[in-house]
């Protein structure tokens, strides 16, 4: 699909998401409910979404490691920075491919390589997200099209896993699987195709390491962990007697939520869906927006900052992520 039409769809979605997200909403009582929050609390779930950030670098950075063992971890931390401004920021997803983009830049790694880094992370996070789901869906009533949602999505999750599991300790049984496909492609492609796959693959050479994927493992629970804390904090600055099962809820739906492709900053669907999330638990639609609005700001805030800090040290164009994008 053209990047025009791609970009058009997604501004038309977030615009009915946030027609939707304001619809019967008094401005001034959001407004009103802005004053009466609790700062101290503010601020402790802001220290804990920049505690995220860290984390989620140093999870990069040990599944680097393999790769090439000599970056640092202040250029890690800095290109994650940058990586996730450049997701909030540019439509399409293309954002997703700032951080290999940058990473190859600042050390010997391929983008191949970098970009099965990227892929190790998103099935971590996913395979993390729903079995911390399936833990709370036992204790708390949830609808069925979110029970059925999470379900489907654990399957292709631990698909795509064992396939990666596959593709690493069963080269020659991967290589068999593709033969049927790569037969049909022209013997020069197939050869760049093969070296490209081969290069992924070695992206995904963490898994091997079963020490270093322990930690790996570890600091996702506790990234995933900490977003709830910083979701339960802001429960308590507006004063929301909710319990903590409701902060995991509202985590996995949001997440569900800001997977679909709208415009930059997950304007409308961020909104929208707090609000959904917030009201299997009885909360007033205007007191879930005033929290949508707060938590959207402190998440995407933080992003803002810290991208635009390191943005100077790094260069790069929509056109080198589009040609990137390419094989």
């Amino acid at each position: 699909m053209p990047m025009k039409i791609k970009i058009f769809i997604g501004l038309a979605l977030s615009s009915l998401l946030v027609w939707l997200s304001f619809r019967g909403i008094n401005i001034n009582e959001v407004y009103n409910g802005l004053h009466q929050i609790k700062v101290a609390f503010v601020i402790a779930s802001l220290a804990v979404m920049l505690l995220m950030q860290t984390l989620r670098a140093l999870r990069w950075g040990l599944i680097l490691q393999p790769l090439d063992p000599l970056i640092d971890r202040f250029t890690i931390f800095s290109i994650t920075s940058v990586g996730f401004l450049a997701i909030i920021a540019i439509p399409a997803r293309l954002g997703e491919l700032a951080r290999p983009y940058l990473i190859t830049k600042k050390s010997r790694i391929p983008m191949s390589s970098a970009l099965g880094t990227i892929l190790v992370e998103r099935v971590l996070d996913i395979l993390t997200v729903l079995v911390i789901a399936a833990i709370v869906f036992f204790s708390t009533p949830i609808p069925p099209w979110l029970f059925r949602a999470g379900t489907s999505l654990f399957a292709v999750t631990a698909a795509i896993f064992l396939l990666l599991i596959m593709a690493i300790f069963r080269k020659e049984k991967t290589a068999l699987l593709l033969a049927p496909v790569l037969a049909r492609i022209p013997s020069g492609i197939t050869k760049k195709i093969i070296g490209i796959i081969d290069y992924f693959i070695d992206g995904l050479s963490v898994m091997k390491n079963r020490s270093l994927m322990g930690v790996v493992v570890i600091l996702s629970l506790i990234i995933w962990l900490a977003d709830v804390l910083a979701i339960y904090l802001l429960f308590l600055a507006f004063s929301l007697n909710l319990p903590l099962t409701a902060a995991f809820v509202l985590m996995i739906i949001l997440i569900a939520g800001i997977a679909i492709p709208v415009a930059p900053g997950f304007i409308g669907n961020w909104h929208y869906f707090c609000i959904l999330g917030l009201g299997l638990f009885n909360v007033a639609k205007t007191e879930a927006l005033t929290f949508a609005v707060i938590y959207h700001a402190l998440s995407i805030g933080i992003i803002i900052v810290l991208g635009v800090v390191f943005l100077p040290f790094y260069s790069f164009s929509l056109d080198d992520l589009k040609n990137r994008e390419k094989p």
